[in-house]
């Protein structure tokens, strides 16, 4: 397993190397000797080289490798602005558009959905896990030693008896009440905390107790129960780097959906994939942020449920010129798929855990 993990490792930092690579300079410091390319050697008749596209300029600042940055995974000269509100309003065309040759006026959607699982995995590390996520109680006991974390829950526990004992003496009852209903929801966290990250169970779970008819499974979920901690950090970590594996496994359920249709192939449905996984990764981030600052729990769930379809159908109609109703039971279809796809992900993911 330990050749598999490297080898998403070094797939992901191609990818992300690609991503960044994928467009030249153009702007900087120093020109090029003589008119000639500084790259290939070919004579210049513009600002770039026609053979390898080279800019006819090269920067050697310090500021200029935080620009490439930017510009190579974002392209922000323009590009984000018109990729992001297209991405989420009206993704079929921006499909079709990229699709059809307009590669220059989009961020490329492995850059955008490379962005786009940085982005998760940061804003889960700070505020919290997926849509529903923790509180800053659970996040903070998650971080404790097994010792110390008993020791904050009976800190907190004897703090609500004392508060609770002035209430019941009429002691700034209203004010009482709030810090109470404070110490509560942090009791609450850090009692999660420590079911869920230091395996608070009355009786272990081995591998005999488990029976998925595959071994390997039965020793992996065995070890989720032994060392939870461990397990959800080695799983968050598998996923990131495993992340575009969801674009093959994806790929054969769209197909499906068009195998009928010549006009399109297995390049269409590999950038409806990419904009389509990038699309939902950012709206989780985005509720989940909604989440932690404060939104409604019913509203942010409800987009959740209802948002993806949503989004499936209207980039399925307009990426792919379908009626109404043809959007519409590609959607069903697609929708059943996907949580297949990602089923298939995570036993993937699960056997890529090492013990």
């Amino acid at each position: 397993m330990t050749e598999l993990t490297a080898a998403g490792d070094a797939a992901t930092g191609m990818l992300a190397a690609h991503a960044i690579d994928s467009y030249p300079d153009r702007e900087g410091h120093g020109g090029a000797a003589a008119g000639l390319c500084l790259n290939c050697g070919t004579r210049l008749s513009g600002e770039f080289c026609h053979r390898c596209g080279q800019a006819a300029h090269v920067h050697r600042t310090l500021a200029s490798i935080g620009h490439d940055l930017l510009h190579g995974v974002f392209h922000f000269e323009g590009k984000i602005w018109r990729t992001l509100p297209m991405l989420f309003t009206r993704p079929g065309a921006l499909t079709r558009r990229y699709i059809a040759g307009e590669r220059a006026r989009f961020v490329s959607p492995l850059a955008l959905f490379l962005f786009s699982v940085f982005l998760m995995v940061a804003t889960f590390e700070t505020v919290g896990g997926p849509v529903g996520g923790t509180s800053t109680a659970e996040r903070q006991g998650a971080k404790m030693t097994p010792a110390k974390l008993d020791s904050e829950i009976a800190d907190t526990e004897a703090r609500i008896g004392v508060l609770e004992k002035r209430r019941d003496q009429g002691d700034k009852a209203a004010e009482i009440a709030i810090e109470l209903k404070a110490l509560r929801k942090t009791a609450a966290g850090l009692q999660s905390a420590k079911a869920l990250t230091h395996g608070d169970f009355s009786k272990p779970i081995s591998v005999g107790d488990i029976n998925t008819g595959s071994t390997m499974l039965d020793e992996r979920i065995a070890h989720a129960f032994a060392e939870p901690k461990l397990f959800l950090y080695k799983l968050q970590s598998t996923a990131y780097k495993f992340s575009w594996a969801l674009i093959p496994i994806s790929l054969p359920f769209i197909w499906l959906l068009f195998a009928f249709r010549r006009d399109v192939g297995p390049y269409d449905h590999a950038i409806f994939a990419i904009y389509s996984l990038s699309a939902m990764t950012m709206g989780t981030v985005v509720l989940t942020i909604l989440l932690a600052v404060g939104v409604s729990g019913k509203l942010v769930g409800t987009v959740f449920l209802l948002g993806p379809p949503l989004h499936m159908y209207r980039q399925l109609k307009g990426a792919y010129r379908l009626s109404r109703f043809g959007a519409l039971w590609r959607t069903v279809a697609l929708v059943c798929s996907a949580y297949v796809a990602g089923l298939l992900f995570f036993v993937g993911v699960l056997g890529m855990i090492a013990e």
